[in-house]
């Protein structure tokens, strides 16, 4: 019988069975398909040994005038601006306190210090730097006490605990000398209040963390759903404007990164900042073409300190102070008609396409006197939270609560050939950590998102918009900026780092470096409608390894056999096709011999090599009908 060529759609399929996808496939990790076939995926490597402190869910690539390359990074603890390497901590101050209404007592034999302050207005897991301070008579040294702490535990609104450490971070235990109070001269400088890094869901005493709240506020302890730290961030200029979603907006001034860098300041204390200028919102971003700045779900003109969760404002052309609209002036507001909150707002070339919970806005500049107009452009729309949408030119695409969605003009739902494997398997909980991400080089849009046993992300979907095809993963990436001022791909990852993608073949994570394993396998393959069954004797292998950089670089090919579609795969047989030569042409293993018996057989490639790059061509089978015996 004459060779069988196995070629594949390309995408995955997993709405219909294996057996019905005949000639599709089923299953991968770890790779893509471009121009119809299917490849590993790139490597990634990280950008610095040093860490950051928490969970990051936003990253803004930004350059200075003078040519600086720096990266705004938010994550549920701090906020950084990335330059070289090292994370320089930017991270606004809500309180500093007078002189001398900080105080301090140590135990004999105990590491844990407990801090006075009245109204402190602290919460669990919060940092606060002290400076002024004397020792306390014994091992509770000035240099202990003079640094930055993270708040242990809320005993009251009038006191906490931290953990006494030296400079080099290594645990103090006080002595029976440390009687002292640490004087009349200590500051206690508080950061803003640290966010959640877990959606908490329901209401009631213990849904959110203790001390989530201020001592004795039990209305602070009733969480509903809402409270995963995010941020939003867009450059005016060479300078830098963040929000903590539903929190404070604050501004970085380029002109004080030399180091160490100056901490972000309120956008309302500014100087020249008119009282009218908003205080809270839920995101912030600088219209490129006509540099406004807009909040969205901020408090209003009239009613400062007050969220309106549907309004939006701007500012004046160029001015990041100015906000009260007057007749000479084009800043103003506009407050969207449908639905509860403001989700988030996404900008393409020609607009900014605004998501509420149901419906979807778009927002042009028109000029003086009315600056922006507004209009709905869809209505039951739904997103799956503020990081869920990406815009590629004038198309955006998003994650909705069900399907994925893409608006050009008019919005469509996306034929998902993977829907129900990733709906099902969804943890509706933590929506607001699916966080969309753009591979320009490689034409697709990645939602990375948490599985159903996970409250964490932990999984990738991905849609090749050139291609209109489907692939999915295991990943765990909370944050994501394409290449542009970067040169690769970088991303943010649990471990405290950033990597740059699609640089070399293996995972950087560890060191040293290790493989990162990645496989394809299809849906079933039969003679016939089966009822016959096949013998396979040989496979003629068919696949580039280009752009390996193992001397030997190699991947499986694996072929097994069933009888029955609902049954397991009852034989199996292997083989390890290895790259022998690339001058003048590459030449790999040129033909396995195998023994294998079924009504349908499947094919699986595999590889988890250092080194190893591979793209699949169009293998050759040679399978024959076989007896029923």
């Amino acid at each position: 019988m004459p060779l069988q060529k196995l070629q594949f759609r390309p995408g995955l399929n997993r709405e219909t069975t294996s057996y019905t996808n005949e000639g599709g496939w089923f299953d991968c990790d770890m790779v893509r398909f471009r121009f119809g076939v299917p490849e590993k995926i790139g490597g990634w490597v990280a950008t610095s040994t040093n860490t950051f402190l928490g969970s990051c869910r936003q990253l803004h690539a930004f350059v200075a005038l003078d040519g600086s390359q720096y990266i705004g990074l938010g994550t549920h603890l701090k906020y950084y601006i990335e330059e070289g390497g090292a994370y320089n901590d930017i991270t606004p101050i809500r309180e500093t306190t007078a002189a001398g209404d900080v105080t301090f007592a140590a135990t004999d034999g105990s590491s844990t210090l407990t801090v006075t302050d009245s109204n402190h207005g602290a919460i669990e897991n919060d940092f606060v730097t002290f400076s002024g301070a004397v020792s306390l008579g014994g091992l509770i040294t000035a240099d202990v006490l003079n640094q930055e702490y993270q708040i242990v535990d809320i005993v009251s609104a009038n006191s906490y605990t931290i953990t006494a450490k030296d400079t080099s971070g290594v645990t103090v235990t006080a002595n029976a000398s440390d009687t002292g109070n640490g004087g009349a001269s200590v500051v206690g400088a508080y950061q803003i209040n640290v966010g959640l890094d877990t959606t908490v869901v329901g209401t009631g005493w213990g849904a959110g963390t203790w001390g989530r709240g201020t001592w004795g506020s039990g209305a602070s302890l009733l969480v509903a759903g809402n409270t995963l730290r995010l941020w939003s961030a867009d450059n005016f200029g060479e300078d830098l404007i963040f929000n903590a979603r539903d929190g404070g907006i604050y501004y970085w001034d380029k002109s004080t990164s030399s180091a160490p860098f100056a901490r972000g300041v309120a956008l309302s204390a500014l100087a020249g900042a008119d009282s009218t200028t908003p205080t809270i919102a839920k995101q912030v971003l600088v219209s490129d073409n006509d540099r406004h700045i807009l909040v969205f779900g901020c408090d209003s003109q009239d009613n400062i300190g007050v969220q309106d969760p549907l309004l939006i404002r701007f500012s004046d052309q160029e001015s990041p102070t100015t906000w009260a609209a007057t007749a000479t002036n084009t800043a103003g507001d506009l407050r969207i008609g449908s639905g509860s909150e403001i989700v988030c707002a996404v900008e393409t070339r020609q607009q900014v396409i605004v998501f509420t919970d149901v419906s979807l806005h778009a927002m042009q500049y028109l000029g003086p006197p009315f600056t922006f107009g507004i209009n709905q452009i869809s209505e039951n729309t739904t997103i799956m939270g503020p990081n869920a949408a990406k815009a590629v030119d004038d198309a955006v695409y998003w994650m909705g609560l069900d399907d994925f969605y893409v608006y050009t003009g008019q919005v469509q739902k996306l034929p998902c050939s993977v829907k129900s494997y990733v709906f099902n398997d969804f943890n509706d909980n933590q929506a607001e950590k699916v966080m969309a991400a753009l591979n320009s080089a490689f034409n697709e849009i990645t939602w990375f998102y948490p599985s159903g046993s996970s409250d964490n992300i932990d999984r990738y979907v991905t849609f090749n918009y050139q291609e209109n095809v489907w692939t999915y993963g295991t990943m765990a990436r909370t944050a994501w900026l394409d290449r542009g001022i970067v040169p690769n791909p970088i991303a943010a990852s649990a471990d405290g780092r950033l990597y740059q993608h699609e640089l070399g073949n293996d995972d950087g994570s560890t060191t040293p470096a290790t493989a990162i394993s990645a496989y394809i396998e299809s849906s079933q393959i039969d003679i016939g409608d089966g009822e016959n069954f096949a013998f396979i004797r040989r496979l003629i292998p068919d696949i580039t390894f280009d752009g390996s950089t193992a001397t030997s670089p190699a991947a499986d090919f694996v072929l097994k056999t069933r009888n029955f579609p609902g049954t397991s795969y009852s034989t199996t047989d292997d083989s390890t096709v290895t790259r022998s030569a690339t001058v003048p042409v590459e030449q790999f293993t040129d033909q396995v011999h195998v023994r294998l018996r079924g009504r349908s057989f499947a094919l699986r490639l595999e590889s988890d090599g250092m080194g190893v790059s591979w793209r699949l061509g169009s293998p050759r089978i040679d399978v024959r009908q076989d007896g029923r015996r």
